[in-house]
């Protein structure tokens, strides 16, 4: 029987040809066919519920697939993202990543995930800032003024936060170690409360949410004397930066990032990055993050993680200064 010499070549052509129509087809170009997970490491309500539940209405309508906002509080975040980190790299689960629990917590405490290896980065981040409020009865009405009046009577004012480890807390703290003063700190049940107590008098001074400060301060009940942020804020114009008042040195940000499991595919990776970016760019968006005083921008995986490396040194060093442990 003859046979056929280019049979084996004829075969193994077809073969690979099969192979990479398989591979084309694959779930991971198609990427989302089913409802994606975006966990929130915090109750609803919030400002990491905010962004979610806009980002997450325009990812689905965009994918054609439910986002489902998976709110996980606990442990001050670390439950949330601790899922999210052993999850499977699939694109279908992800986290509403904030910088409590991927740039504080590593100096408060042993955590059970890698904040810069667990995670990759999708692109986005929004800051949110801070806005330092005092009640009317204090006799200052400028940094520098506070400044003084602090100087001169160390350790007779005081300042509300929310908790431990919280932002209004390392703002306060961070505040505080760049100019020199000495405050006495003053827990509450949560930011509300710190900020009724301001305005109660019972507390001085607060580094506070913008959104939630500014109708207390058109209302004459809170007195603003700087934000936090690099250049002032359309939600507070009439409100200088700390810059302004010539202190450096305190880039007090809450930050919000999109971020799914290490080992997530490239290509996911990708399709989500570049419709995140779509996204934060809509001008509705941008409006909505605007009345809350949340700025978004694109920032690149390789620059993402030197932020996050740059963040866990700064926060760090202000934990390590000011002795903040969490009991």
């Amino acid at each position: 029987m003859k046979t056929i010499p280019h049979l084996p070549w004829l075969f193994a052509n077809r073969l690979f040809l099969a192979v990479a129509a398989a591979t084309a087809a694959t779930p991971t170009l198609s990427y989302p066919t089913r409802p994606v997970r975006l966990l929130v490491p915090f109750s609803p309500g919030g400002g990491n519920d905010f962004l979610a539940r806009i980002l997450g209405q325009k990812l689905g309508d965009s994918f054609g697939q439910q986002v489902v906002i998976d709110n996980r509080p606990g442990g001050g975040g670390i439950i949330a993202n601790d899922i999210v980190a052993k999850a499977a790299p699939d694109g279908y689960t992800l986290l509403l990543g904030y910088f409590g629990p991927l740039a504080v917590s590593p100096s408060l405490q042993k955590l059970p995930y890698d904040p810069v290896k667990d995670f990759t980065s999708l692109g986005i981040l929004a800051s949110g800032y801070h806005i330092l409020v005092i009640h009317p009865s204090v006799p200052a009405r400028s940094v520098k003024e506070l400044i003084a009046l602090a100087k001169a009577q160390p350790g007779k004012l005081n300042s509300a936060f929310s908790g431990v480890g919280a932002a209004g807390h390392l703002a306060t703290e961070l505040f505080r170690s760049v100019v020199g003063i000495e405050i006495v700190h003053v827990p509450y049940r949560g930011s509300g409360p710190a900020a009724a107590a301001v305005m109660a008098g019972e507390a001085h001074m607060q580094f506070g949410s913008v959104s939630a400060s500014m109708p207390y301060v058109r209302a004459n009940r809170l007195i603003a004397l700087a934000t936090t942020s690099p250049t002032r804020l359309p939600l507070a114009p009439e409100v200088p930066t700390l810059l302004e008042s010539g202190i450096t040195g305190v880039n007090a940000q809450s930050w919000y990032t999109l971020l799914a499991p290490s080992r997530t595919s490239r290509e996911v990776v990708d399709k989500l990055g570049n419709e995140l970016r779509r996204i934060v760019a809509l001008p509705d968006v941008r409006a909505q993050l605007a009345r809350q005083a949340i700025e978004g921008q694109n920032m690149s995986s390789g620059e993402f993680t030197k932020f996050l490396q740059a963040e866990i040194t700064k926060w760090g060093k202000v934990v390590r200064t000011a002795g903040i442990k969490v009991e």
